[in-house]
């Protein structure tokens, strides 16, 4: 059955976001201190999974998500290295980029997105938009009061207002939110990497918890990167799509 055109919502959830889910907690147990008391070559075994996994999906999704993948990727070997190597906004466990971080950042933008795109869920689209800024602004204030993660409440506040004005793009990037703080607290909690005590480590009236809870921000960049690369490269495909859209517009406020 096709993910993008069941009809159960359930499935759609279990097949995008579940095996995420499942993939995240049990490949970044690879390279988690649990694992490493085991072998000094954790990373290693968590690199050989990933690549493994990622070479799966990139051969069964179409040949548009094939180049949106490699895109990602690339994106996001440029913004791990700035981030982390050059700003210091986070670190790793061995104080490098593993292997495995790029190509985890692709499986999680497309699980993300067929996610999004499935029809069962877009059936349930604004529901689910509500519940999950419901759950999305309550998860940031308990952080801040809690944990007096400022840092991550400043950048959930930032998304929201962000997306009150992006309704196409919003149950992707509500989606996408929850998706980045659970593989946050998982890679945290694993040792796997950890954030500072404030922003970037400087920024003393910025205070953070490790995780900060809005870091999925930052996945702004990713997107905007990958549809900005994708209209450059199919300007033609991309105006037409956009032609055929704008007259849908006009029928639905002529009807």
């Amino acid at each position: 059955m096709s993910l993008l055109a069941s009809k159960s919502p359930w499935y759609a959830t279990g097949k995008s976001l579940g095996l995420l889910f499942f993939y995240l907690l049990t490949g970044l147990f690879l390279d988690s201190y649990f694992f490493v008391e085991i072998t000094e070559h954790a990373q290693w075994y968590a690199n050989i999974v990933m690549f493994i996994v990622t070479g799966i999906v990139f051969y069964t999704v179409p040949k548009r998500n094939k180049e949106q993948m490699i895109t990602a990727i690339l994106i996001a070997i440029i913004g791990e290295y700035l981030f982390s190597i050059v700003m210091g906004m986070y670190t790793y466990r061995l104080e490098n980029v593993p292997h495995y971080v790029p190509p985890g950042h692709a499986l999680v933008y497309m699980a993300v997105l067929y996610f999004s795109k499935a029809s069962s869920i877009i059936k349930h689209r604004k529901n689910l938009e509500v519940v999950f800024a419901i759950f999305i602004f309550i998860y940031a204030t308990v952080f801040l009061v809690v944990k007096n993660d400022v840092f991550g409440f400043v950048m959930t506040i930032a998304t929201l207002t962000i997306l009150k004005f992006k309704p196409r793009e919003r149950l992707f990037y509500l989606t996408m939110y929850i998706t980045v703080a659970y593989l946050e607290i998982v890679g945290t909690n694993y040792l796997c990497w950890k954030w500072p005590s404030t922003a970037w480590g400087i920024f003393d009236f910025l205070p953070s918890f490790n995780p900060p809870s809005g870091i999925s921000f930052f996945y702004f960049g990713l997107d905007l990167g990958c549809l900005w690369l994708y209209k450059q490269r199919h300007k033609i495909a991309w105006n037409r799509m956009k032609s055929i859209r704008k007259i849908r517009t006009e029928r639905l406020m002529n009807a």
